[in-house]
C-alpha cells in the first residue's frame, strides 16, 4: 500500500478501494437488534455480539482487479505519477482513468505522457466514451450534457 498511500500524499488523487467484503447473512443481522418481545438476559446476550465481516484476502501471485484513477483539474504529470505507482507498487492489472469534461484532455495528455516517455510497454487496451445529464447550475433550469471518458491501461 506504499505507492497508493504515496499518491494520496502526493496529489490528494482518489483511488478506489476494491477491498472484498462479505456482508454478513440475514440471521447475523437479526441476532444483532433486540427486540421489545425479548426477555432481559436474552437481549444482554445480542448486544454483546458484534457485526461479522469477513474479509477474503487474495493471494499474491494472483492479480489484483484494476484501479481508478479520477482525474480532475490537477497537472497532467499528477496522474502520471499515479499511473506509474499503480502499475510499480503492486499486483494490478489495469488502471483506469475516468474523466469528464474538461478534465478530458488532461487524461489524455497523462495517458500520452506515461506511455511515450515513462512506460514504454503500457498499452490503451480500452476507450469508453459517454455522456452524463448534471442537475442544473444555479440559476439555470434545465440539466446540463457532460462527455465522460474512460480509458483502460494495462502494461505488457
Amino acid at each position: 500500500m506504499n505507492g497508493i498511500e504515496a499518491f494520496r500524499n502526493s496529489c490528494n488523487g482518489e483511488i478506489e478501494d476494491l477491498t472484498i467484503t462479505q456482508e454478513p447473512t440475514q440471521q447475523e443481522t437479526k441476532a444483532q437488534l433486540p427486540t421489545a418481545a425479548v426477555p432481559t438476559e436474552a437481549k444482554d446476550l445480542t448486544q454483546k455480539q458484534k457485526p461479522v465481516t469477513i474479509e477474503t484476502k487474495v493471494a499474491p501471485s494472483t492479480r489484483a482487479p484494476a484501479k481508478i484513477v479520477f482525474v480532475g483539474n490537477k497537472a497532467p504529470m499528477d496522474y502520471v505519477m499515479a499511473i506509474i505507482t499503480g502499475f510499480s507498487g503492486s499486483t494490478v492489472d489495469e488502471i483506469i482513468l475516468k474523466a469528464r469534461g474538461q478534465a478530458i484532455t488532461t487524461a489524455v495528455d497523462a495517458t500520452e505522457i506515461t506511455r511515450r516517455r515513462f512506460l514504454k510497454d503500457l498499452k490503451v487496451s480500452k476507450i469508453v466514451i459517454g455522456t452524463e445529464e448534471m442537475p442544473p447550475r444555479e440559476g439555470e433550469t434545465r440539466a446540463r450534457m457532460v462527455s465522460t471518458i474512460e480509458i483502460v491501461l494495462t502494461k505488457g
